[in-house]
């Protein structure tokens, strides 16, 4: 019992006092994680998980396009609607419970998290 609530406590502080870098990168971290479980949901017949796991990932993708600055360039603009492809995307798969939609949509998914990695890495290096 004592060690849930201290990896609780971790877990709850290393988002409440994460960066908004670190947070972006949890956050699609998360998305690559949960579109892989909905993904093997879908594989194990489990509609519960599946629409649970791909339901959390969309929800990310809505708060990535909730804090993305759209006046910040032709780029965000960019983002914004691969964020939209993929969240559509997401929706069918879950919709029809369709395992050949994940297939597609999560080498999406994980390209957006190395992207974001990538550009981490290149702004600590010009700091």
């Amino acid at each position: 019992m004592y060690g849930n609530n201290g990896y609780n406590v971790y877990k709850n502080n290393s988002v409440n006092y994460a960066s908004k870098e670190q947070l972006l990168l949890m956050l699609v971290d998360g998305a690559v994680k949960y579109s892989k479980i909905g993904r093997q949901a879908i594989l194990d017949k489990d509609t519960k998980k599946a629409h649970d796991n791909i339901t959390r990932t969309e929800d990310i993708f809505t708060e990535l396009m909730v804090s993305l600055d759209t006046n910040a360039g032709d780029w965000a603009k960019q983002l914004f609607a691969v964020y939209e492809f993929i969240k559509y995307q997401l929706m069918q798969a879950n919709i029809k419970k369709d395992v050949e939609i994940m297939n597609s949509v999560i080498p999406i998914i994980e390209n957006v998290r190395d992207t974001w990695y990538e550009a981490e890495k290149l702004a600590k290096v010009a700091r």
